[in-house]
């Protein structure tokens, strides 16, 4: 693809030779001469003056470097883009595989893809243009809009509702039963019925390995647009917004409620019944036994405001020097005190 016409597609501002040939797109240390790439943090600045790379995406302000520049207000999302122009994934053609299992209530919309050893149960669902790959089970009573997309080996449990365009990676558990248990009365812990199912927005991800489980009463909700990465729990009879991330190793347990366009940054834990605000930040491996209100960034476990937790992490760092320092304070200010303390003389001794 001519670069001038990539440009078109992107709708980017182009400064260098329209001509040039553009085969794919990589990192900007690797890219060569038939290569875009992008810079979208201010640290790879450097890096675009020595890249090898036949353009790079940039913001409409960026300095002007040697490579050609494809001038854009948001650098990552066009590249992104560009990477969906230049990769083309599999094609899975309409049909269903002679070793897929579909009950004859099931009902499957136009274009479909069943692969091979699919189960798909009763009273099953389907919207049109779904594509459904190896060993994946749809239990039964089970409603999917259009455009879902199951990779192997995924799981989506009784009677749970999935919208438009939803996407499920290998290996993640839509409506497992969740982790409720009651002592009866000889102190014997007893499985509590999961009635709920789980309920998913449109355009939602589901990443490899997640587990949202259903409630136990009500439902477990998932907002339209969020996105769920690897190996995330969340407990049953959570609500989760609309355009929130949800990041790796992150745990929310039963009950917590999290606002729209949150971000859980990886390996977050939320307490049960805990609410979430809109727009919340919790950084990395924080935790929180509170409810934080909305717009807070949130840092630390348990987890406090991210600027106080900065300048809290900066002082820990300081312990021991500070610990060192008081400790020849207390020497001096002992000596000082021994010096000023009066002396009894001897003939006052004698009386």
């Amino acid at each position: 693809m001519k670069l001038g016409e990539l440009a078109r597609q992107l709708g980017a501002e182009l400064r260098g030779d329209a001509e040039v040939e553009v085969t794919g797109v990589r990192g900007i240390e690797e890219a060569g001469p038939s290569e875009i790439t992008f810079v979208a943090n201010p640290r790879y600045t450097a890096l675009a003056r020595t890249t090898k790379a036949a353009a790079v995406l940039v913001e409409p302000e960026f300095q002007e470097i040697a490579a050609a520049t494809l001038r854009i207000k948001n650098p990552y999302y066009a590249f992104s883009r560009a990477l969906g122009i230049f990769y083309q994934p599999p094609v899975y053609p309409a049909g269903v595989h002679p070793t897929a299992v579909v009950h004859p209530t099931a009902q499957i919309g136009a274009g479909a893809h069943i692969g091979a050893y699919v189960v798909i149960g009763p009273a099953v669902r389907i919207g049109p243009g779904a594509t459904i790959l190896p060993h994946v089970v749809l239990y039964p009573g089970v409603q999917v809009g259009s455009h879902f997309f199951a990779h192997a080996h995924s799981v989506v449990r009784e009677n749970c509702v999935l919208g438009d365009y939803v996407t499920i990676e290998n290996g993640a558990i839509v409506g497992a039963d969740g982790f409720g248990f009651a002592k009866n009365d000889e102190g014997r812990w007893e499985k509590i019925p999961q009635s709920g199912p789980v309920r998913i927005g449109s355009r939602v991800d589901i990443q490899a390995n997640a587990c949202i489980d259903r409630a136990t009463i009500g439902a477990t909700e998932i907002g339209d647009g969020t996105k769920i990465d690897n190996l995330v729990q969340v407990g049953h009879g959570s609500r989760v917004g609309k355009d929130t991330l949800v990041c790796a190793q992150t745990g929310l347990a039963g009950s917590s409620i999290i606002g729209n366009n949150v971000i859980l940054a990886g390996q977050v834990g939320i307490a049960g019944h805990c609410s979430v605000g809109d727009g919340v930040i919790l950084t990395a491996q924080s935790a929180v036994s509170h409810d934080v209100p909305a717009g807070k960034m949130i840092s630390g476990s348990p987890g406090f405001d991210n600027r106080i937790w900065l300048r809290a992490v900066t002082i820990f760092q300081r312990l021991p020097e500070l610990l060192k320092r008081l400790d020849r304070l207390e020497k001096q200010i002992a000596k000082q005190v021994a010096a000023q303390s009066p002396t009894t003389p001897a003939d006052e001794k004698s009386e």
